[in-house]
């Protein structure tokens, strides 16, 4: 199995098996009709499953759902946010919302919260547990923001990593956002994430261009017995 790299918080997670793309909106070539995915995962003979954490541009757009068109059989899971503000249809996939799960005879998916709209996955198969975090993140953006609005964020993600952690005590894989424009304190949320739930691989995701400043929370993810993927590229693959 490998994980890859597509952009922003896009992965896929491909097999013999089955692909699973996560929260596409855009290709590795800039755009969302050219590069990595549509030149070899949408063409790929196997079970592919399309995933929405959330209705944020960056995160879902509305042309996944064309690829229906011309191959049938794929399964879009997506969240219930996507539903309720009518960026699809009630028959257009299964909608999932927090504790509520997907399943089948390949892979079940959990839903977790999010500290913005739209919820967290918890993708099991082939006997690993993958975490996709979507927008759950400390946003406290203290150089910016009031102590209250920064004690608020805190007690917002303590409160759904509590709910994440109580269920879930160790992950193969993690991908959660580290990113720069927090400011000094960026990668708080996933040091917390860290110390909460022991994970084996942590993929930096939502940085940008930023490549550098996510491969930062190497020793600390090092600290607590993991390993991280340090980025170089979008396309980039790495074996879980």
């Amino acid at each position: 199995m490998k994980l890859t790299y597509i952009y922003h918080s896009c992965f896929a997670i491909e097999s013999e098996d089955f692909t699973i793309l996560i929260d596409f909106f855009k290709d590795t070539e800039g755009d969302f009709n050219s590069g990595y995915v549509n030149q070899q995962l949408l063409t790929r003979n196997n079970r592919l499953y399309v995933l929405s954490s959330h209705s944020h541009h960056d995160h879902f757009s509305k042309k996944i759902l064309k690829w229906r068109e011309t191959r049938l059989d794929i399964i879009y899971i997506l969240s219930k946010d996507i539903l309720l503000c009518h960026k699809a249809k009630a028959d257009d996939a299964y909608f999932i919302d927090k504790f509520e799960i997907f399943e089948d005879d390949l892979l079940k998916i959990t839903a977790f919260g999010s500290t913005d709209i739209g919820v967290s996955l918890l993708i099991e198969i082939d006997g690993k547990r993958i975490f996709h975090a979507g927008d759950l993140n400390n946003w406290h953006w203290k150089e910016e923001s009031t102590p209250e609005e920064v004690e608020s964020a805190e007690h917002y993600f303590l409160s759904e990593l509590c709910d994440i952690s109580t269920r879930i005590s160790h992950l193969d894989v993690a991908m959660f956002p580290i990113d720069k424009r927090l400011g000094k304190d960026y990668m708080r949320g996933a040091e917390q994430f860290l110390s909460a739930i022991k994970t084996d691989l942590f993929a930096p995701m939502h940085f940008g261009k930023y490549f550098e400043s996510a491969a930062a929370i190497k020793p600390f993810a090092e600290s607590k017995g993991g390993k991280i993927v340090e980025w170089t590229k979008k396309g980039e693959s790495v074996e879980i």
